[in-house]
């Protein structure tokens, strides 16, 4: 069993982009299967540079703020309630569009 507190954890930058923050609840060995998960928040603006896994799969789920997400070429709009899968060696970017931070929980699925 693993409990943890948002507002307990650490900021810690994200990968594709530095500047942006993510907490990380869960990370690669906490359980089967998942590599991480987290929660980010993206401030108006701010891009995480198009990337690919060819290792493991993402679930985005938006929670507050607007932007979008471009996955091979194909642009979609995200606002809270929005859910996206990206499959392994699919390439995307994920912007904040809006005028107010974009807050995003996701997570990886080894594959």
């Amino acid at each position: 069993m693993k409990i943890v507190t948002l507002s307990e954890l650490p900021d810690e930058p994200v990968s594709h982009n530095p500047e942006i923050k993510k907490k990380v609840m869960l990370r690669q060995g906490d359980l089967p299967h998942i590599t991480n998960f987290s929660q980010a928040v993206f401030a108006p603006g701010q891009t995480a540079v198009p990337h690919s896994h060819p290792d493991m799969a993402e679930v985005f789920l938006v929670l507050s703020g607007s932007g979008v997400i471009t996955i091979d070429g194909t642009t979609c709009p995200l606002e809270p309630g929005t859910c996206v899968a990206v499959q392994p060696n699919e390439r995307h970017e994920l912007s904040n569009t809006g005028a107010a931070p974009l807050a995003l929980t996701y997570f990886g699925v080894a594959v």
